[in-house]
């Protein structure tokens, strides 16, 4: 192989990761045993056909027992850094945000597993302070206890890809952590354009067509694909009835005012940490929410964004009062395209893009670095639910409380969430300052 740069890529929700690679060893030695190809199966176990070309490495490999860990406060403290740290390294200036903590960990934990030395020391730091060991049993535990019913579903899906003349490179041990805590198969490929097909067949099977694709082409230096796909799909607790939806006036960031379907409803549970107030709508099933913050008349959408942390965000969650709200929820639909480099290295993953500096040995000899990471994202947000969300819903029995009124109609810039009820940590985080 030539001695060029190589690029690993990982996908979120559509995330998408490149590592490269500098110098190309043979440590010698297949990570697995290689099956016939099945043409008939797609990646995920679907029915969408390959190219025929890819050869799953992991057909015949049974997943060790692996322990997992419970949501702690120790966990939902990191998570939820990390996910505030994310949100304000990715905020589009220009227009609306949209990013998936979730997505972005998941594949981010997939690739640390192959980082050694201060590189995984600054990815451990990205990912909110945990080891890669805590983070492996925590995120093993919490993705195979998401909801997967009619109503209300979370769908995380893994894999990874690996060019045909790369694969002997890349170790075993690394291939089987990733298969056993985040259910990873890794397909052997010819990496070309037959690849590109199966690779976005796969993204786009995986997200029920939300994202169609993550890729155009794969260049010469790439040798490695660490992907992650994720579907939230959710109904409302209490959907929109068709007197409930009128036409009202948004007015954007930049001055300007868009006449929009704005969706009225009276919640219970409103949220006020002083500079911001809102409000909670539930999915179906009550295990997720809607979660949304409109700031104050005279705060600035982005410093009110750039003030918040981990801890005031959960503490703003925890601290929803039952009390009854006039809410307006406009309806919208977007999808968000990011480079998520000078995030990640602002949050403290610098080493990892360094073509000399990375230190992935525990992934392979060769000398890896992350080259890109590609963040995409979708969101729908109408009368009947919400694609791309989370939702959670809390129910009070209104005899136990006082009753008071609040009013909270999105009318301009506000941020949204969507939770996850039983550790309020948001799955995705966005802020909408325009509605085409």
């Amino acid at each position: 192989m030539k001695k060029h740069i190589k690029t690993i890529v990982s996908l979120l929700l559509a995330s998408l990761m490149l590592l490269g690679v500098c110098a190309c060893t043979k440590p010698g030695g297949d990570p697995t045993a290689e099956p016939k190809a099945d043409p008939t199966e797609a990646p995920n176990g679907g029915q969408t056909a390959f190219n025929m070309m890819a050869v799953n490495l992991s057909a015949n490999v049974t997943p060790s027992k692996v322990e997992g860990k419970a949501a702690d406060q120790t966990f939902i403290a990191a998570q939820a850094d990390f996910a505030v740290r994310l949100f304000q390294n990715s905020l589009n200036m220009q227009g609306n945000t949209l990013v998936s903590p979730l997505s972005v960990m998941l594949a981010l934990a997939m690739t640390a597993n192959g980082a050694d030395g201060d590189t995984l020391a600054g990815m451990e730091n990205a990912l909110g302070g945990l080891t890669i060991d805590e983070l492996n049993e925590y995120l093993y535990t919490f993705i195979n206890t998401l909801p997967d019913e009619e109503k209300c579903r979370v769908v995380p899906a893994n894999s990874i890809w690996i060019r045909d003349d790369f694969a002997e490179n890349v170790k075993e041990a690394f291939l089987r952590t990733d298969a056993d805590y985040y259910g990873a198969p890794a397909y052997r490929a010819p990496f070309d354009d037959t690849t590109v097909a199966d690779i976005n067949n796969w993204v786009a099977e995986n997200t029920d067509d939300m994202i169609k694709k993550i890729i155009d082409e794969i260049g010469d230096d790439t040798v490695m694909y660490l992907i992650n796909a994720l579907i939230f799909e959710a109904d409302w607790a209490e959907k929109y009835e068709e007197g409930q939806v009128r036409n009202a006036e948004f007015h954007t960031y930049s001055g300007g005012t868009k006449t929009v379907s704005m969706m009225y409803s009276d919640e219970f549970g409103y949220i006020n940490d002083g500079r911001a107030e809102g409000f909670i709508k539930n999915y179906a099933g009550n295990k997720y929410s809607f979660a949304a913050l409109l700031p104050n008349a005279d705060t600035d959408i982005y410093d009110y964004i750039g003030s918040l942390t981990g801890e005031k965000l959960i503490a703003a969650l925890n601290g929803r009062q039952n009390e009854s709200v006039s809410a307006g929820l406009p309806k919208f639909s977007y999808d968000y395209e990011l480079l998520l480099n000078n995030a990640l290295k602002a949050m403290g993953m610098r080493q990892a893009f360094d073509p000399y500096g990375a230190d992935f040995k525990k992934m392979s000899d060769s000398q890896l670095f992350i080259s890109k990471v590609i963040h995409k994202t979708f969101i729908e947000v109408a009368e009947q639910g919400t694609r791309a969300g989370a939702v959670t819903a809390v129910a009070m029995d209104c005899e136990s409380a006082i009753m008071v009124e609040h009013r909270v109609i999105l009318d301009r810039p506000f941020v949204y969430m969507i939770v996850d009820n039983a550790t309020n940590l948001p799955i995705f985080i966005g802020a909408v300052t325009d509605i085409g």
